[in-house]
């Protein structure tokens, strides 16, 4: 691996990973060599899978869903946002005697 530039792993293959270590009845260390990754990171991730399972490698999928239902809600605070104003202005008018 070049210095200096990050690899990333997706969430399936850190899964996998793991469970040739769990499931697979291999060594950490085995495991490690054959995917070309350092052995501190694979237990890292075994320990991650241990704490928090199937939820504990955030894929990218799921950042970008969490960043659409983010500009969702905010989408949807600013239109609740306008039709209070709306609402505001024409109970306004109805007081003034204005019919619409």
């Amino acid at each position: 691996m070049e210095r200096g530039k990050i690899k990333r792993f997706d969430k399936e293959f850190k899964i996998s990973a793991v469970k040739m270590v769990t499931e697979g009845g291999h060594s950490a260390t085995e495991v490690a060599n054959s995917l070309g990754i350092d052995r501190r990171l694979l237990y890292n991730w075994k320990k991650k899978y241990a704490e928090e399972g199937k939820r504990a490698f955030v894929g990218k999928g799921q950042l970008t869903e969490l960043s659409a239902l983010r500009k969702e809600l905010r989408q949807t605070q600013m239109e609740r946002d306008i039709l209070k104003k709306a609402v505001g202005i024409f109970s306004k008018e109805n007081q003034n005697g204005s019919d619409l």
